[in-house]
């Protein structure tokens, strides 16, 4: 349902137009960027609202990771062997329950002509690799492992390739990242104001002709005459949107994105009948490693149990952490193997004795004792065939031990470790950006990209996949509204 505030305003209300382009698109973030960009290569004359002063969007506050593959350059200079087929294997694992088939073949397909597109932009990658991590490097390392390609499942389903590729600055690259995209789109000439928010959407006959905006206090009517494309973000910064559509995120401790990602896109274009998917599904980013030797201790629930494979993805341990387990988790270390947090986390409890520890977490008695009985047993052996952790990870826990109190609690008032969350649903759109309307059909003069949709990840995620996903279905999105049918 969408708030009346955004009913659409029909074009017999309007009058004159104060201000007319070919197309407009809303929002100037990482998909915005690129519909701006791909609308300008087809010679439209484009107009970019923004809200805020200024160009980014999340995505200038993010890592920086894109994730490409399909057999980039950088990819095959640090030994990878990928292709389009490998990559879309692991992505439909990877982000479902039923993920979207014809998005992930497209982005599988497009990812190495995507890649360069981005190195036409100015993007600079360096051609080395870092197993460390599989969040933003320390150095200028251009790619990591960032899904858990290399980890159970996934390792069964498709040939392992890391995919996350980072820009050359040392650590976070988003901000660099979207200033280069930004010069470079507004170097192709689009008019940008910024400071104005789309308030409604302007429809004639069922058809999105424009959009109402108030810039500075002031309402401006603007006509599209080709299409209007929303790049306005998720709904992470709406509770009462995340209450009534993914409620366990209001359990995370910290939301990633900006104020401008309250569902405003969102709920405009649902108020002229599009439909929405997948708007219960949202990313859990659980930073528990760096150092990766972390990785070696077991990761147990309010019952003393394992719940995952310690080597996977981080955000596919934070989605299970707090979906699965009410955010009731801790990391269990040896001596041997504990390190503090990349974050300076350190292990809350050390004993001497396993039924200290578990007396000391307020674990059952005997549940810990019985995970690491089941656990050592095998890891002598370098095995788990409970959760199939790797060798190299894998060695018996034996006192004294530590735990890491990795509960959701209050990260801003002393929490132990943030559950960073963002929404993955929004509009349901075609390949090349129309929304579709209840009954799916392509709602005419109405396009859309990024977070405001439901890109390529049903559930699951992968570092990168935002950018990415936003930046080449944004570019097919500007394409398409500038050259509408």
């Amino acid at each position: 349902m969408s708030d009346p505030t955004f009913l659409p305003l029909e074009r017999s209300e309007v009058g004159s137009f104060d201000v007319e382009t070919d197309v407009v698109v809303v929002g100037f973030g990482a998909a915005g960027t690129a519909a701006a960009l791909e609308a300008r290569a087809t010679d439209a004359e484009v107009l970019v609202l923004e809200r805020a002063g200024g160009p980014g969007g999340a995505a200038a506050l993010a890592g920086g990771i894109i994730y490409l593959g399909g057999g980039t350059p950088v990819q095959k200079d640090c030994g990878f062997d990928d292709s389009a087929e490998n990559m879309a294997a692991y992505l439909m694992a990877a982000c479902g329950p039923q993920p979207d088939a014809a998005k992930i073949t497209a982005y599988a397909e497009g990812s190495v002509g995507h890649f360069e597109w981005l190195v036409a932009q100015g993007l600079v990658f360096e051609h080395s690799f870092s197993h460390e991590t599989q969040m933003e490097t320390v150095g200028t390392e251009g790619l990591v492992y960032s899904g858990g390609e290399d980890a159970w499942p996934f390792t069964e389903i498709a040939t392992p390739a890391p995919r996350g590729h980072l820009i050359q600055t040392p650590g976070s690259t988003g901000k660099l990242l979207m200033k280069t995209l930004t010069d470079s789109a507004l170097a192709s000439g689009p008019t940008v104001m910024f400071d104005t928010r789309v308030e409604r959407l302007i429809v004639d006959d069922q058809t999105v002709v424009g959009v109402l905006a108030r810039r500075h206090g002031d309402l401006v009517s603007i006509r599209a005459c080709t299409g209007v494309v929303i790049t306005a973000g998720g709904f992470i910064y709406n509770d009462d949107m995340v209450a009534r559509n993914a409620p366990t995120l209001l359990n995370a401790t910290w939301k990633v994105g900006t104020e401008a990602d309250d569902g405003r896109g969102i709920q405009m274009a649902q108020a002229v009948g599009a439909r929405v998917k997948n708007m219960h599904a949202g990313e859990v980013a659980f930073p528990v490693i760096p150092p990766r030797k972390l990785m070696e201790g077991i990761l147990v629930n309010a019952e003393g149990q394992r719940f995952i494979n310690e080597d996977t993805y981080n955000g596919r341990m934070g989605q299970a952490a707090l979906y699965d387990q009410g955010g009731e988790v801790f990391l269990i270390i040896d001596e041997a193997s504990y390190v503090p947090n990349w974050m300076g986390i350190q292990a809350t409890w050390v004993a001497e004795t396993i039924p200290e520890l578990e007396a000391e977490m307020g674990l059952p008695p005997g549940s810990l004792e019985a995970t690491l009985t089941v656990y050592n047993r095998h890891a002598a052996n370098g095995e788990d065939p409970v959760f199939h952790k790797i060798p190299e990870l894998t060695h018996p826990l034996e006192p004294p031990l530590g735990a890491f109190d990795l509960r959701a609690r209050d990260f801003s008032f002393g929490g132990s470790l943030p559950y960073a969350a963002f929404t993955l649903g929004g509009l349901d759109t075609t390949v090349s950006g129309e929304v579709l309307n209840l009954e799916g059909v392509a709602i005419p003069g109405l396009f859309a990209a990024g977070r405001t949709t439901s890109g390529v990840c049903a559930f699951g995620y992968a570092s990168g996949l935002s950018i990415g996903d936003s930046t080449y279905f944004g570019r097919l999105a500007g394409r398409a509204a500038a050259n509408p049918g």
